[in-house]
């Protein structure tokens, strides 16, 4: 399984989890599988507010899960379509996020808990 986590600034797994989906830079791309890692420039980086696409974002790359602090409900609704879950980050690396999801201790985030803007609506 391929796990996403967008990151503000890639450091591998010590890099920390970004707290918006559309607006990060980069995603870095964990295969629970062969423990490796893989790092995706944010392809949709300039959309307009609200225009996310989300498949661009990711280079065309599939995976499986999204992990991070906040994202709208456009860019749920398409990655839900695609059979993409998304799970609410918990503060921390990469790595923290790893063990989390591991441990069964996220909550999936729905379009019920998505971002209401950028100005306080969105993050943990």
């Amino acid at each position: 399984m391929r796990i996403c986590f967008p990151v503000k600034l890639n450091k591998g797994l010590d890099s920390e989890v970004y707290s918006h989906f559309g607006s990060a830079p980069t995603f870095v791309v964990f295969d629970t599988e062969t423990k490796s890692i893989d790092t995706i420039n944010n392809q949709d980086l300039g959309h307009a507010h609200g225009m996310c696409n989300p498949l661009q974002a990711l280079d065309g790359k599939m995976v499986e899960i999204i992990v991070v602090g906040g994202i709208g409900v456009g860019a749920i609704s398409k990655l839900n379509k695609m059979g993409i879950k998304i799970y609410r980050a918990i503060n921390g690396t990469v790595q923290d996020n790893i063990e989390s999801f591991e441990n069964n201790i996220m909550s999936e985030i729905n379009i019920e808990h998505a971002c209401g803007g950028h100005a306080g609506g969105c993050g943990h």
